[in-house]
């Protein structure tokens, strides 16, 4: 019964037992009514294996020139788009979980559960490049002539991944050959609305904006930071005044300028968003703050969670790079600098995959220059601390303020 205004229960009256005696026989009935018999399948019909299996189709052997290593090259790629399969199936879920203007924690413990399991996946098919690397170029040149005009540019998949992840096309390298390369209209379709829904890394900035302490009128994360800031640079100045050595002198002078324009980038927010329109950031200026605060009392229950999720995302950020290089490598050795069968310029094009404008959440990595030691971090005050040391919210309700959205919530996403 609920609680009167004076805390006491109210006396049931007969009416109300009778309902509840006719409830819980109800329930019983339920309970001992035999329910529908489900019929399972045998191993091989539940998997597809005969459909699944009959899909290695070997243009060598069509072309009676059988070619040992086509079936391995066949094997591993759709194995790999399996692999791509589930990773979008888990990144769609945790974009559905995080769309919402509360995340629980219960949530966000499903969050990091998959995030992690994607990074495992990501391992897996970061290793098995190395099953690949057991064919000479000498067998590859065997069946290559097959290949073209495909060529692992056209996976519509990993295209897919890069931009529910939140790889922008400005940041790409021939990014307008991107959705020319597919030549039918649903794949183009598909790769549009990949595009449209807000990513991984969209969902994200509006989270950590939320982190509770960066309000004006609150903590003010972002004042205290600064205040901290300027006082570890005036000691590591004046620790720099007091040595006497010329040369040492001088470069503890250079090392203390170098870290005072760094912090400045940071410090002041129009610098900050001059550094987002010229493409050097990602990150909103209180979303980055907002990490940055996750990381300096990540020792606090309240963002045990939170730091792990942010820890996660750069795990698979650096597993993605991996990825892309071991492709580089591999095609490297098997091709040289010989031109892609898709008709990129193979190798020259893959490495220039590899580098920062392709991870996603270089911003958090970035987070590590502007930590400073313990000692200088701003202490909480007391509603931090209780803030930051439970996370419960009033009422019963179990879930995180930071996560709360002033905007009205994003359209759901579609599976």
């Amino acid at each position: 019964m609920p609680p009167t205004s004076t805390g006491q229960q109210e006396p049931a009256t007969d009416h109300q037992d009778g309902a509840e005696n006719g409830r819980a026989k109800q329930r019983a009935n339920e309970a001992q009514e035999p329910k529908e018999k489900i019929e399972g399948k045998v191993y091989k019909d539940y998997l597809k294996l005969d459909s699944l299996l009959n899909n290695v189709d070997m243009m060598s052997f069509r072309h009676g020139n059988p070619v040992h290593d086509e079936h391995l090259f066949i094997i591993t790629h759709q194995t790999y788009e399996l692999w791509f399969r589930q990773i979008i199936w888990e990144l769609d879920s945790v974009r559905a979980i995080l769309n919402v203007p509360i995340v629980s924690e219960e949530d966000m413990l499903t969050i990091l559960q998959r995030m992690n399991r994607t990074a495992s996946i990501w391992k897996t098919a970061v290793e098995q490049f190395a099953i690949l690397e057991t064919m000479t170029p000498l067998d590859f040149m065997e069946f290559r002539c097959y290949l073209a005009p495909g060529s692992g540019f056209q996976s519509l998949q990993f295209r897919i991944i890069e931009n529910k992840m939140g790889q922008k096309m400005e940041n790409r390298v021939n990014a307008n050959s991107i959705i020319e390369s597919f030549r039918d209209e649903d794949s183009q379709r598909q790769l549009r609305q990949s595009l449209e829904e807000p990513s991984l890394c969209d969902l994200l900035i509006k989270w950590l904006e939320r982190t509770p302490g960066l309000e004006e009128k609150g903590f003010n994360f972002p004042a205290r930071y600064t205040e901290a800031v300027n006082k570890y640079l005036a000691n590591e100045r004046e620790n720099m005044e007091m040595e006497t050595d010329p040369e040492k002198r001088k470069g503890l002078e250079a090392e203390v300028k170098k870290q005072r324009d760094t912090f400045a980038s940071v410090l002041d927010e129009k610098s900050y968003n001059e550094k987002i329109r010229l493409k050097e950031r990602r990150l909103s200026y209180k979303a980055f703050m907002g990490a940055l605060m996750v990381n300096c009392y990540s020792e606090t229950p309240r963002f045990h969670l939170p730091q792990q999720l942010l820890t996660i995302l750069m795990d698979i950020d650096s597993l993605v790079t991996k990825w892309r290089y071991n492709h580089v490598i591999l095609v490297q050795r098997m091709l040289g600098s010989k031109t892609g069968t898709g008709g990129t310029s193979g190798y020259m094009y893959l490495r220039s995959t590899v580098s920062d404008r392709y991870k996603v959440f270089l911003d958090l990595f970035n987070v590590s220059s502007f930590i400073i030691p313990r000692d200088y971090i701003p202490e909480l005050t007391i509603e931090m601390q209780s803030a930051l040391h439970s996370t419960r919210l009033s009422g019963t309700t179990l879930g995180y303020r930071m996560h709360r959205f002033s905007e009205p919530s994003l359209k759901p996403l579609s599976f």
